[in-house]
């Protein structure tokens, strides 16, 4: 057997150790891929529901909520394309964040 020289990155363990950890429910692997998939909106923005294809997201504020809608369609693209199936149809962004 031979040893490694270097060490692995510890992020590929926790990938890992995530992967059989999360709920096998699709709003749990929305939300695991939601920091990569929404960008700017990952800070204010969180994915709280989903229903019949339908992904309910809760934003800070107005501005922010408008603006997620605005840019839905390429939320969702980046989110299908990241589940691996075209598990999302619509976007609904909600200025009720607590």
């Amino acid at each position: 057997m031979r040893r490694r020289r270097s060490p692995r990155p510890i992020s590929f363990a926790l990938d890992v150790v995530g992967d059989r950890l999360e709920p096998a429910t699709l709003l749990a692997k929305i939300q695991r891929h939601w920091p990569a998939v929404a960008g700017a909106f990952a800070n204010t923005c969180e994915p709280r529901y989903e229903r019949d294809g339908e992904l309910v997201v809760a934003c800070d504020s107005s501005v922010q909520a408008n603006e997620l809608q605005l840019m839905s369609e390429l939320v969702v693209e980046r989110l299908n394309a990241a589940l691996g199936q075209p598990a999302i149809t619509r976007l609904k962004a909600q200025a009720n964040r607590s």
